[in-house]
């Protein structure tokens, strides 16, 4: 975690949250540098919604404290509000207003006049659009106009919610150059909370990937890959069968996670040439015959799987 500073533009500290029997934040802390973006990432489930629900002030903590730009939410509510812009996992819109007249409304709140509405619309490429409904747009297009939203206050801080879930990949593509256009051309700070590994991996600076409310491991791309230096990782069908849920049996040198299907499975080896062997054998002695194989360098797929035993998606 980086360390708590005065660069640090926002500060979670021993963070908890429950609803009813449901444990949903548990024991968070982390920071966030001025001008760094930071990626949540984890499954449905892991918490991530909630701590940055937290951060935003639509729920508070049970326990433990968060600061944003050095100060608490209670007494300066207006100010900070201000200073952040925020895009949830879903936007509602009125329907009959026009993009144009939609992004003017949202400009009113902050005294801001039509140029900033016409940056606004030349950044996320909805020129076209001005004059649509919102109820008309696609899917990529709401998205994007919610992003606009989020930015239309200069913030300092973006706090975005998985702000690409659902999207086709041209749609997320979209999404993904609006924001490094606007890291481009200001020194604002993100939170970006996803299940896309990809997304955090190009976007991001920092990493946190979160599980039942827990942070599990953190770092750089370079750094949470290289925890496991020298580990590779072998994806494998087989024929004519299911890969058996007791595959991973007590014992062995090496690592084995299953999809919930039994379709494919992947095997971590820390050395290639002692532990191939011995894995081929295994798989022989088993009753099995190897269909498919790929041999890969870990990612951060591979590293969330080793550490839940399940996939980020699944």
């Amino acid at each position: 975690m980086a360390k708590v500073t005065a660069e640090n533009v926002i500060e979670v500290r021993d963070v908890w949250k429950s609803f009813k029997s449901v444990q949903a934040v548990r024991g968070v802390s982390m920071s966030v540098p001025r001008g760094k973006f930071i990626a949540l990432v984890g499954p449905n489930g892991a918490g991530k919604t909630t701590l940055v629900e937290m951060i935003e002030n639509i729920r508070r903590p049970d326990n433990g404290e968060i600061r944003i730009l050095g100060k608490k939410w209670k007494g300066n509510e207006e100010e900070l509000r201000r200073t952040i812009g925020i895009s949830l996992q879903q936007t509602y819109f009125i329907d009959k207003l026009t993009v144009y007249e939609t992004l003017r409304l949202f400009a009113s709140f902050f005294d801001l006049d039509r140029e900033r509405v016409e940056e606004i619309i030349n950044l996320t490429g909805l020129d076209e659009k001005r004059k649509s409904y919102v109820i008309n747009l696609s899917g990529g297009q709401r998205q994007r106009l919610a992003l606009g939203i989020a930015l239309i206050n200069h913030p300092a801080i973006l706090l975005l919610d998985e702000p690409t879930t659902g999207l086709d990949p041209n749609a997320r593509y979209e999404i993904w150059n609006i924001l490094k256009s606007y890291r481009k051309t200001s020194e604002a700070s993100m939170i970006l909370t996803t299940h896309y590994m990809e997304e955090a991996e190009t976007l991001c600076d920092y990493i946190i990937l979160m599980d039942q409310g827990k942070i599990l491991r953190e770092g750089t791309l370079q750094q949470l890959l290289e925890d496991d230096k020298g580990e590779k990782v072998i994806e494998f069908t087989v024929e004519n069968s299911l890969i058996p849920p007791d595959i991973d049996k007590p014992g062995l040198p090496f690592k084995i996670t299953r999809d919930q299907e039994g379709q494919k499975a992947w095997v971590t080896i820390k050395d290639f040439d002692e532990q191939m062997p011995l894995f081929l054998t295994y798989i022989k002695s088993e009753g099995l015959s190897i269909k498919h194989l790929e041999c890969r360098k870990k990612t951060l797929d591979d590293l969330f799987i080793s550490l839940t035993g399940r996939r980020i998606d699944g």
